[in-house]
């Protein structure tokens, strides 16, 4: 597990339980929860410790549950469902970087496009939209940032339209 993210965690949940606050409690519990279970699946494959990324990950694959659970609850008429679960997304996303503006998305994936182009001597059409998303995500990554995947296609094909 990624010390410094799980040290941060186990932190702000000394803290937030200090201050009584029982829904930032509970979430860092959930984090916590999935961050060991994660880490338990891994070691029944190998004895590597999680690595950021695959943290990042976990935590990111949370957000998107959230998102989903807030979708459902609006629709079903709970918006107090639907504010519990929004609380959760901000504290979740306290852990992970800050994710890209739809500005700083499009100029990346612009980057990305005129790469393609360049290597393949003409731009990439709406077929190849799958090798692009691929490609934008790979950038993302390596440069340490973060982005939805929806927003990535999203972006990925406007560019390409």
């Amino acid at each position: 597990m990624s010390e410094t993210l799980e040290a941060r965690v186990k932190a702000e949940t000394i803290t937030a339980m200090k201050a009584r606050d029982s829904d930032r409690t509970t979430t860092l519990r959930l984090i916590t929860t999935a961050l060991k279970n994660k880490a338990i699946e891994k070691r029944a494959k190998s004895d590597e410790p999680l690595t950021a990324a695959e943290s990042e990950q976990i935590l990111a694959s949370m957000i998107k549950q959230r998102r989903d659970s807030i979708e459902q609850f609006t629709k079903g008429g709970r918006p107090e469902l639907a504010a519990k679960e929004a609380t959760e997304i901000g504290v979740i996303e306290e852990f992970l970087p800050k994710a890209l503006s739809a500005e700083e998305l499009s100029v990346i994936v612009g980057q990305v496009i005129a790469q393609i182009a360049e290597g393949a001597g003409q731009k990439p059409g709406p077929k190849e939209m799958g090798t692009v998303i691929k490609a934008v995500q790979a950038k993302l990554a390596a440069d340490g940032l973060r982005a939805e995947g929806r927003q990535v296609s999203e972006a990925v094909k406007r560019d390409l339209a």
